[in-house]
């Protein structure tokens, strides 16, 4: 067995796993712990009992060492990544007050009236008072000061979910700049809290005392606390390196270190980003997320529900496939792509935009999903195509919206997250991108960006570069069909490019009807 090793902790959204990586980039262990992503006490809310995650984390890591010939001593650090703003009340103890607010929860907090002073007139002269209303709306700190005061009151850290797992490893209350997104006082640009002038400060009632410490990615957070290292099975004292959030680093993992590689996931949020040493916003007024290499900035458009449309079907529509599959023993993935491919290329028709939840700015807070081109020829196995067509035109938006603002042509495209094993889904990808679409050669990215990092800051590598070209690679690669491709550049362009702007008003008035979506 190649030593040294890095174990890191990925704690998504669906499961906690515990990787093991060598400095190849080679997956030598796993562990995953299946969890429930939330529960929820009233309709629209997602939360989860932090102890919950460092339970499932311990059980990760002893099936992990059950699985896997490495041994706990050839382990030089851990790093932590995680899903993206959830967040955890804890009091002067480092004690949880509450459960987690994941970052699926829909409450909304009370806005009482326009953000006052010389802030309140700019929003207004440039327009963004929707957007500031919905981001005081969408603060999780607004609703739990104005719903549970007695919580808030004796709140003394509000942190995310990364900096809840780092402080039970290491007992400092310290988080990396790399996994600061939520709705939080973080200044986007200079990757550090916001300044005292900051207009955040008004939007919400956090001080900064109630923040942690931040350090880079890739430098050390503490080291592995007795307790801690008993629940992941080793050695106390090792190190604890930061990384970044889930989605920063599976774009490291799957080797996107520059801005002319586009990293796409297909995962329960489907995203296209970039990785940029400029500070550029993709959507105007919008921040680029910081970067798991530091002092870089990830450019990413996100569609919310993503491939948790494919999970719906499957839910709604996918029963047979499942059943089947559990009878053959084989994964359900592979019926399903069967069903892809019993449909030509554009579904005959059939044309999805995937906002089956709204957006900020674009889409708008309005925006709803919709199907259109139905006929008597169109069954399921249209619908399921496209899903998976809609995706890939509203990501193939998003990457020429990235292009525009920052100048630069995208001209390789790396797809991971759990629908890149579909290779039907690929395929569609390359058509429709017109490019060739690259797996990585493992499917855990996250936690492969997240021992990059690990990697760089114990110096096992000078700087990021070499890091990436020697810790991954590119798997499978799926080539464009030309004819398919010039189908999809007509449909793209001619028909779904059309959508959003001619149903938005109908989707406005929905809204006025129904008083959904919020």
């Amino acid at each position: 067995m190649t030593a040294p090793l890095i174990l890191a902790i990925d704690n998504g959204t669906q499961s906690v796993r515990a990787l093991l990586f060598n400095l190849e980039g080679e997956l030598v262990g796993k562990g995953k712990e299946e969890i429930e992503p939330y529960f929820s006490d009233q309709p629209g809310w997602a939360e989860q009992h932090p102890d919950y995650y460092w339970q499932s984390l311990g059980k990760a890591c002893n099936k992990l060492w059950a699985d896997t010939d490495a041994i706990p001593e050839e382990v030089k650090a851990v790093t932590v990544t995680t899903q993206r703003g959830t967040v955890l009340n804890l009091d002067r103890n480092g004690d949880v007050l509450r459960p987690a607010i994941t970052w699926l929860d829909q409450r909304h907090a009370r806005v009482d009236g326009p953000v006052r002073g010389p802030w309140g007139w700019f929003f207004r002269l440039l327009g963004l008072q929707d957007t500031i209303r919905r981001f005081r709306e969408n603060a999780q700190a607004n609703w739990i000061a104005q719903n549970q005061p007695e919580i808030w009151n004796r709140t003394d850290k509000f942190v995310l979910l990364s900096g809840y797992l780092n402080w039970r490893l290491t007992g400092r209350m310290v988080d990396s700049v790399g996994s600061q997104v939520g709705y939080i006082p973080f200044d986007y640009k200079r990757h550090t809290w916001a300044g005292k002038r900051d207009f955040k400060w008004q939007l919400m009632p956090i001080k900064p005392s109630m923040l942690p410490e931040l350090v880079q990615p890739g430098e050390k957070i503490g080291v592995l606390q007795s307790e801690a290292a008993s629940q992941l099975g080793l050695p106390e004292g090792l190190p604890v390196m930061a990384a970044a959030s889930d989605k920063a680093c599976e774009i490291l993992g799957s080797g996107g270190y520059a801005p002319d590689i586009g990293c796409m996931s297909y995962g329960t949020t489907a995203t296209i980003n970039t990785n940029s040493a400029r500070y550029v916003e993709p959507i105007r007024f919008m921040p680029p997320y910081p970067s798991a290499i530091p002092y870089h900035y990830c450019t990413e458009v996100m569609i919310y529900r993503g491939f948790w449309m494919v999970s719906w079907f499957k839910r709604e529509f996918g029963q047979r496939e499942q059943r089947i599959a559990e009878e053959r023993g084989i994964q359900p993935e592979a019926l399903f792509d069967e069903l892809v491919n019993e449909v030509p290329p554009g579904s005959m028709g059939l044309t999805l935009q995937p906002y089956w939840s709204p957006g900020v700015r674009q889409p708008g807070p309005e925006a709803k999903g919709a199907i259109i081109g139905f006929g008597d020829v169109h069954t399921r196995s249209h619908i399921y195509r496209a899903i998976l067509e809609g995706l890939a035109y509203a990501l193939r938006e998003g990457k020429e919206r990235i292009e525009k603002r920052t100048g630069v042509p995208i001209t390789r495209l790396r797809v991971a997250g759990g629908g890149s094993q579909s290779d039907a889904a690929m395929q569609l990808t390359a058509d429709i991108f017109g490019l060739p679409a690259e797996r990585p050669h493992t499917y855990e990215t996250s936690g492969l960006g997240a021992a990059i990092d690990a990697a760089v800051g114990l110096g096992y590598y000078p700087d990021f570069e070499t890091a990436v070209k020697k810790m991954t690679r590119v798997g499978r690669v799926f080539e464009p069909n030309p004819e398919t491709k010039l189908l999809y550049d007509r449909l793209y362009r001619e028909v779904y490019q059309g959508m959003y702007g001619r149903l938005q008003p109908l989707y406005a008035r929905i809204r006025d009807i129904t008083g959904y979506p919020r």
